[in-house]
């Protein structure tokens, strides 16, 4: 007996070691671009009386405040401009673009194993947002965040299999110069992983020195054009029903650069769009509908993603509540509507209105993005380590939401149904002269890695055995994780001549 002890520990360590080996892509039981749209809050007819709203609103509203280049495409593509100086859509111009809108957009990464496929249902959570706050879980505080903590922020990305894109989730407070933050903001965030990166730019003029380095990354400007890794997130609209006429400037010089644009609607339900969901919703098609006649305006054909991403609002504090079920159901309505459209399409979703990693932030996160999953949207947004209604953004929390959006992806994915996995044999051979169980069959084992998805930082273990452990705590976890990461050298830095000619060139405020 003891001369066995030592093979079945050895068989035993063997298989967990095969185990925590990574699996194949193919084999990993969830994975970016799994197919949603199982949640259905709106009707057929409901998505017919939206889409008729939102043409009524453009044809009788119309939007203002459009840049002179951009009135001259408008005009020139067929919308018509007013005395009251509001350009106006009529029908057919809406549902001509529609027509030749793109069905399918790829978001390319600077790793071509790591592009994004936009179509149909298909569903890739990551990051957004405009935070001016990190959260210091270990001082239950805020402080201003800097470039470094951006640059933190996408090298922990990077390592993360269930956050599938870097969209900027913060602001570099620490540099004033706003046209060396637009620079060092893409900086820090290519650099730090090889995902796809999206950002904005506060001025057209800075988009052209953008390029630029962005061309140097690629290895020059053919091969940028040929795989553009870098999306611009434009708000080109200010809600209500006005066009924000920098950012359509910078959205202009994006196309002629060859990036591609999110159009960005992001209204506030009761202070900048309707309070009711369905008004919500209504506006922010409208406003996304008028930028897609836009983008096809200034280059037919030309990537966008339909991004409308109404928000709620607490009506008694006016307070956002980027966490509220109203949110939740205004991302899978607005989901709906890309589907209904046939166009790629992005929203946010697993915002925390808590200040802090904890209960409310868990529910909060949860809640909204599996409903985005489950309603098939493309791009979910804002998906992770999001607080205090975007404006604080946590490291900890984006690891944490990496566990979360893996139970999310689990539900996207469904229950399969066929003969094997509806067992009846298995059952058979366990009841009939069997063990009465399951735990030991070929079938459990074999399946128990691409059925399952397991968290690497929640604990399921019996509370005596987390005694035993010394009660591991989710966040100090979380962060012992953080400082792992980010002890080892980012995998997407730069090569090192590329690295010293874009340094001498602009004014790189990493540290080398």
């Amino acid at each position: 007996m003891t001369d066995q002890t030592p093979l079945r520990s050895g068989g035993r360590a063997a298989r967990r070691a095969a185990r925590a080996a990574p699996l194949a892509a193919h084999m990993r039981p969830i994975r970016p671009g799994m197919e949603g749209g199982q949640y259905r809050p709106l009707s057929d007819a409901d998505m017919q009386a939206i889409h008729t709203a939102a043409l009524d609103a453009l044809e009788t509203i119309g939007l203002c405040d459009a840049p002179p280049s951009g009135v001259a495409y408008l005009t020139g593509g067929g919308a018509l401009l007013g005395d009251d100086g509001r350009i106006r859509f009529p029908r057919a111009l809406v549902e001509d673009t529609l027509a030749k809108a793109n069905r399918s957009v790829t978001l390319f990464a600077r790793d071509p194993a790591r592009d994004l496929q936009l179509s149909g249902n298909r569903v890739h959570y990551g990051t957004a947002g405009a935070a001016v706050h990190l959260v210091d879980v270990a001082g239950n505080n805020y402080r201003e965040c800097g470039v470094q903590d951006l640059h933190d922020a996408a090298r922990i990305t990077d390592v993360l299999d269930n956050i599938h894109f870097l969209q900027r989730p913060m602001v570099c407070r620490d540099i004033t110069d706003n046209a060396e933050m637009d620079i060092n903001t893409i900086y820090a965030c290519c650099s730090g992983t090889t995902k796809h990166v999206g950002t904005s730019f506060t001025d057209p003029a800075y988009v052209k020195d953008a390029l630029e380095m962005l061309h140097m990354i690629a290895g020059g400007e053919d091969k940028w054009r040929e795989r553009p890794f870098v999306l611009n997130s434009n708000c080109f609209v200010v809600p209500p029903m006005k066009f924000a006429t920098e950012s359509c400037q910078v959205m202009e010089a994006c196309i002629e650069g060859g990036m591609p644009v999110l159009l960005l609607s992001a209204g506030m339900a009761g202070a900048t769009a309707p309070s009711t969901v369905a008004g919500a919703i209504v506006q922010a098609v409208a406003e996304c509908l008028a930028g897609l006649v836009y983008v096809n305006a200034v280059k037919p054909g030309h990537p966008a993603v339909f991004g409308t991403w109404p928000f709620g609002l607490d009506l008694r504090s006016g307070a956002m509540t980027g966490g509220s079920g109203e949110q939740a159901l205004l991302t899978a309505g607005c989901a709906q509507m890309h589907h209904f459209y046939g166009v790629p399409g992005g929203a946010a979703a697993g915002i925390a209105d808590a200040k802090m990693p904890d209960m409310q932030a868990g529910w909060e996160q949860m809640c909204s993005n599996v409903m985005a999953g489950l309603s098939g949207l493309n791009m979910v947004y804002e998906a992770a380590g999001m607080h205090a209604s975007l404006l604080g953004f946590c490291h900890e929390s984006l690891i944490l939401g990496d566990d979360l959006i893996g139970q999310a992806l689990r539900c996207v994915r469904g229950i399969e149904v066929n003969e094997e996995t509806l067992a009846l044999d298995q059952m058979r051979e366990v009841c009939i002269g069997g063990p009465g169980h399951y735990l030991g069959t070929e079938q459990t084992l074999s399946r128990m890695e691409t059925d399952h998805v397991y968290p690497a930082l929640g604990n399921r273990s019996s509370p005596k055995e987390w005694e035993e452990l010394g009660k591991p705590e989710l966040v100090p976890n979380a962060t012992r994780r953080k400082e792992e990461i980010l002890s080892q050298r980012s995998q997407a830095r730069f090569d090192p001549v590329t690295d010293k000619a874009i340094r001498e060139r602009f004014n790189i405020h990493l540290p080398a």
